[in-house]
């Protein structure tokens, strides 16, 4: 993951730079490799890097080939190596091969209906010296998180909440609606977050911030179609199979190794097996164990490990260990949490980061996607 905060400022701040800088800071584990910050007259941004693709030259904030267009992106176009043949046939000279130039050459040309030719998950904020105004975006389902303030007119973005509340002039106060939705859905409901004020930009939607003006737009949501409703089992089967070898495909897609959770359960070692179908290469899995024998799932690891042949390395976590980080896990997470399932994530985020390993397939999400 990357960082990225800034602030849009028509009122001439000259502090600008400097509250950049230190929004970036607060968040300085999301990107320890690089850090970059643009400044004009009325934006400044900036970026703190975890270097995925083009480790050399993926630097940013970046522009495009005039210099109108500034962008500074948290994620990854996973479809960036077709969208930049598309450019280069139609004459784009590109001066990188990072996605995040692919990225704003896409949006000078085609504006915010370069959303519609993105497969991947992504936040970025782009702004215009020309039309002077800033686009941002969120991907489809919100992987990548992006919030937002407005106050004195004065506009500011973040990857994290606690970027924002480096600004003294934004105050840190809880929100009673939102904390109902929290401890009734587990989440408040977008765009609320649970603090006054702070307002995340909903998943598969769009802003446009242009002198004291906010514009937010939907560019997609979920459509379910009764077309497939005659499809044979096997055919569903065998269609189900190329997207999720495609999907898995894509995110192989990086210049630094990739590993693999591997929980034990039915998702995770699907996609470990899609690995490696795929990259037959040596593959190191992860995975974490339980003291409490009600919640461990060792056993179910250890068959897959051996059937999948795979590099692994695991961690024990024990109810103490839970307790102890819990409130670091909470920092993180910015929000109210009613359970400690994110605890034992931080524990093998870790266990990950340890091994020198930037980039993990989890199998999260598949819940959503399969209804359970």
């Amino acid at each position: 993951m990357c960082g990225i905060a800034g602030i849009v400022d028509f009122n001439n701040n000259s502090n600008s730079i400097d509250i950049v800088k230190s929004m970036l800071q607060s968040i300085s584990y999301r990107g320890p490799d690089e850090c970059g910050i643009y400044h004009s007259q009325y934006a400044t941004m900036g970026n703190v890097r975890l270097s995925i693709i083009d480790l050399i030259h993926g630097q940013q904030p970046l522009s495009d080939l005039t210099g109108r267009y500034w962008i500074v992106f948290n994620g990854e176009i996973f479809n960036f190596k077709e969208l930049r043949e598309e450019l280069e046939k139609d004459g784009s000279k590109l001066r990188t091969q990072s996605d995040t130039e692919v990225l704003v050459q896409l949006y000078s040309r085609y504006g915010k209906g370069c959303l519609g030719k993105l497969n991947g998950q992504f936040a970025f904020a782009i702004w215009d010296n020309l039309d002077e105004e800033l686009f941002i975006a969120r991907d489809r389902v919100g992987i990548r998180p992006l919030f937002y303030n407005i106050t004195g007119g004065v506009f500011s973005f973040a990857s994290e909440i606690k970027s924002l509340f480096q600004q003294r002039s934004i105050n840190r106060e809880l929100q009673a609606e939102s904390l109902a939705q929290i401890y009734t859905f587990w989440t408040a409901l977008t765009p609320n977050t649970a603090f006054k004020d702070i307002y995340e930009l909903p998943p598969g939607h769009c802003l446009v911030f242009k002198r004291d003006r906010l514009k937010i737009e939907k560019y997609w949501e979920l459509v379910f179609e009764n077309r497939h409703a005659n499809l044979s089992f096997s055919d569903a089967l065998e269609g189900f199979d190329e997207l999720l070898s495609s999907a898995v495909r894509l995110r192989l897609r990086a210049d630094v190794e990739v590993a693999a959770y591997l929980s034990g359960g039915l998702d995770s070692t699907a996609t470990v097996r899609y690995i490696k179908d795929i990259e037959p290469g040596i593959l190191n899995t992860f995975s974490i164990g339980f003291e409490d024998k009600v919640f461990d799932e060792s056993s179910y690891q250890a068959e897959a490990v051996k059937y999948l042949n795979t590099n692994h390395k695991s961690i024990n976590c024990s109810s103490q260990d839970i307790a102890g980080i819990f409130p670091g896990v909470v920092w993180h997470s910015e929000t109210p949490l009613t359970r400690t399932a994110p605890a034992p994530m931080m524990i093998i985020s870790k266990l990950v980061r340890d091994n020198n390993i930037k980039v993990v397939i989890t199998g999260e999400g598949s819940d959503e996607m399969l209804a359970g």
